[in-house]
């Protein structure tokens, strides 16, 4: 079969899948409620799936697998390892839980209602629906950029063709489905992406520049051992590992996951599901990534968006598995897109245009603006992905600036009840302003560099690991000035933790916590 009528068919079975799946669910999105946290009954699988698809895109597998493997050779696998014990067991261990009890006995939709009813500040709430629709643009805009890249090299696509596609499968579930739809869609495209990973790696062990597993690892250390790795690119190595490890803590379309789990047994199942998904997603497409050298002596385009997508192309698949490829980007990327989309678009709505500007709207309207808002949403992001910065950048400044911002605050909330709005505000500020100096470096000083380290604007992981460490202390620090120096700010708010969720065979009770 020929490889364009392979390709013509992958392409349209899948769109006909995503168009079924959102219209087969447009009547479960008919308010808000429904929208954004589906009646909030997921089971685990589901939840676990919808996390890891959304976590996993083609911006892993395109961009950070093969900058880290050619950066670092073998060493990048320790990324995806990385993100399968911390990005993934250790998140789902320490917040899943209790972000599902908070948010369910609270009533919570989204990031900035857990900030407002935590910290009682409406100006954080607003605040944070600014940062979050803002900076979820440019990591939807890698996204397409990740996918884009892989077109162009292996279908032989035009860039803006792949764009549109993408767009449309994406906005399609959204759309008509909202949250409901996307677990659905998450749950068979994280089967794909599953099948297609491992697929994946035998073919590139198999190919000719890598001769079999024996013989590619021992091809690949010494073409590691030829990058003589010194401290500078060890800090760069883990600055990786732990931005996009820890970082999904705080971005908001992760912890969105925890808010529909039905129930603690589906939690604990979740986190086994959640582990196991990752060490093979991501284990497995950094693996792939550290064997570039073996493919390449020079970076084809003078680009790491290119790497993999030409070691694919160098590797000769056959067609039915470079179908399988596509679908398998594809739907990675349309499954992060999806979660992106709903947590940057419904937060707007709900927390800025019907809380502040319609007050009076309904709910059933809500969900309709909501959609709208993820048209806009899904075209702005369309637009940025037209610009020149790679992959990597635009996914390190996004998750520098949110995670750098929310994840001291938001998971401090969870646990300590002596952080008050004046130390909520000094991590969030706090974080911000650390994580920033690489992306205003990048549009405004793209010659300005740390003497001994590099240019700012390449240094994203390293300003966003310092952004998420620094939010921790100001978060504490100043919560405990304002508590002793009595500032306005420093009330505590117990009401915040005074009850939990009981949980007995049949049904869920509230109970007033005992002490």
């Amino acid at each position: 079969m020929q490889k364009e009528l392979v390709i013509g068919i992958t392409i349209a079975a899948y769109i006909i899948f995503m168009l079924v799946i959102g219209l087969l669910n447009s009547r479960n999105s008919k308010d808000i409620s429904d929208f954004t946290v589906g009646g909030r009954n997921a089971g685990a699988w589901a939840s676990a799936l919808s996390y890891g698809t959304a976590y996993f895109s083609a911006v892993m597998f395109v961009g950070y697998a093969g900058a880290t493997g050619w950066k670092y050779g073998i060493w990048g696998v320790w990324v995806g390892i990385g993100n399968a014990l911390f990005g993934a067991l250790l998140a789902w261990l320490v917040l899943a839980r209790r972000t599902r009890e908070t948010t369910r006995r609270l009533e919570i939709k989204s990031m900035p209602q857990f900030f407002n009813k935590r910290f009682n500040s409406i100006g954080m709430k607003r605040f944070s629906v600014a940062i979050i629709f803002i900076f979820l643009l440019p990591y939807s805009a890698s996204v397409y950029k990740g996918l884009t890249s892989v077109c162009s090299v292996l279908l032989g696509m035009d860039e803006q063709i792949c764009m549109i596609i993408i767009a449309f499968a994406a906005a399609a579930v959204v759309m008509l489905g909202g949250y409901v739809a996307t677990l659905k869609a998450d749950f068979v495209q994280g089967i794909v992406m599953f099948a297609g990973v491992i697929a994946l790696i035998f073919a590139v062990i198999r190919s000719g520049q890598v001769g079999g597993l024996a013989v590619g690892l021992e091809a690949i250390a010494k073409e590691t051992d030829k990058l003589n790795l010194g401290v500078k690119e060890h800090v760069g190595l883990w600055a990786t590992v732990l931005m996009t490890s820890f970082g999904t803590w705080g971005l908001p379309q992760m912890v969105h996951k925890y808010y529909g789990i039905r129930d603690d047994h589906e939690v604990k199942r979740g986190t086994i599901i959640s582990t196991v998904f990752a060490l093979v997603i991501a284990g497995g497409g950094y693996f792939i990534g550290s064997f570039s050298h073996l493919f390449f002596t020079q970076r084809p385009n003078n680009s790491n968006d290119y790497l993999i997508p030409n070691m694919l192309d160098s590797a000769g698949l056959p067609n039915i598995l470079l179908g399988l490829v596509l679908v398998l980007l594809i739907s990675a990327s349309v499954s992060t897109l999806a979660s992106i989309t709903i947590s940057a678009s419904s937060t707007l709505t709900m927390d800025f245009i019907s809380d502040r500007l319609f007050p009076k709207m309904s709910s059933a309207t809500a969900a309709r603006v909501t959609k709208a808002v993820c048209g806009i949403f899904v075209v702005l992001s369309y637009v940025i992905a037209n610009s020149q910065t790679p992959i990597l950048d635009m996914m390190s400044y996004s998750w520098g600036i949110l995670s750098g911002s929310f994840l001291a605050p938001y998971v401090l909330s969870l646990y300590w009840k002596g952080l008050n709005r004046a130390g909520g505000w000094a991590g969030m500020l706090g974080g911000i302003i650390i994580a920033s100096p690489p992306v205003i470096c990048k549009l405004i000083f793209p010659n300005a560099e740390l003497p001994g380290v590099g240019l700012i604007a390449d240094l994203g992981p390293h300003f966003a690991c310092a952004a998420m460490a620094m939010s921790f202390v100001l978060c504490i620090v100043v919560s405990k000035l304002a508590t002793k120096a009595g500032w306005s700010g420093s009330a505590e708010n117990p009401a915040f933790y005074e009850k939990e969720i009981i949980q007995t065979s049949k049904e869920e009770v509230l109970i007033l916590n005992a002490d």
